[in-house]
């Protein structure tokens, strides 16, 4: 029973992870990446479909992401949808592809991301925390059913699962950080 909520306890956390994990994605840097376009949808013949689902993605040069959209005739609303998102980003478009150059960020934009990307690690610590919780009220309840001391090994291995967790968390926000500050 304490092995089903543990194994629960680490897929719901490697959720949450990878959550942050793909929030971290769509945060701009310098660089540029297809993931800041995975919340891009485009009304295509009157629905709203991803991104993904229209265009390749590819990445000639390092602030260069260039967007192949499988039908030509939705070059249009794929450059409007772009403009939409507030990315800070300017299509240009030859009929055939789009070109979004990625300018170099400004210290002042650098440090705002930072703190945007702190925000977004400590929700994802904030969840990791909150499933411990959760996990650890649901083995406190089978203390009449199992021992103290399982009870109590349970709750240590569901502590040291939390703090791998909440470590991943961390080493993801200092990849980040390295990447924003990268000039």
């Amino acid at each position: 029973m304490i092995e089903e909520f543990l194994d629960d306890a680490t897929i719901r956390m490697d959720q949450a992870v990878e959550h942050v994990q793909g929030e971290f994605a769509t945060i701009r840097t310098g660089r540029a990446n297809p993931g800041i376009l995975h919340r891009v949808t485009v009304d295509y013949y009157g629905s709203s479909t991803p991104l993904q689902q229209l265009a390749s993605f590819s990445v000639p040069e390092p602030r260069l992401l260039v967007v192949s959209p499988y039908d030509k005739s939705s070059i249009g609303n794929i450059e409007k949808a772009i403009n939409a998102a507030g990315l800070g980003l300017n299509p240009s478009s030859d009929g055939n592809v789009i070109r979004l150059a990625f300018p170099p960020l400004t210290e002042e934009r650098r440090k705002e991301l930072i703190r945007v990307v702190r925000n977004m690690a400590e929700d994802g610590r904030v969840a990791v925390r909150n499933i411990r919780r959760h996990v650890k009220d649901d083995i406190e309840a089978l203390e009449g059913e199992i021992s103290e001391d399982d009870i109590r090994r349970a709750e240590k291995e569901l502590q040291d699962i939390t703090d791998g967790h909440t470590a991943r968390v961390d080493e993801l926000l200092e990849h980040k950080e390295q990447e924003l500050l990268e000039v």
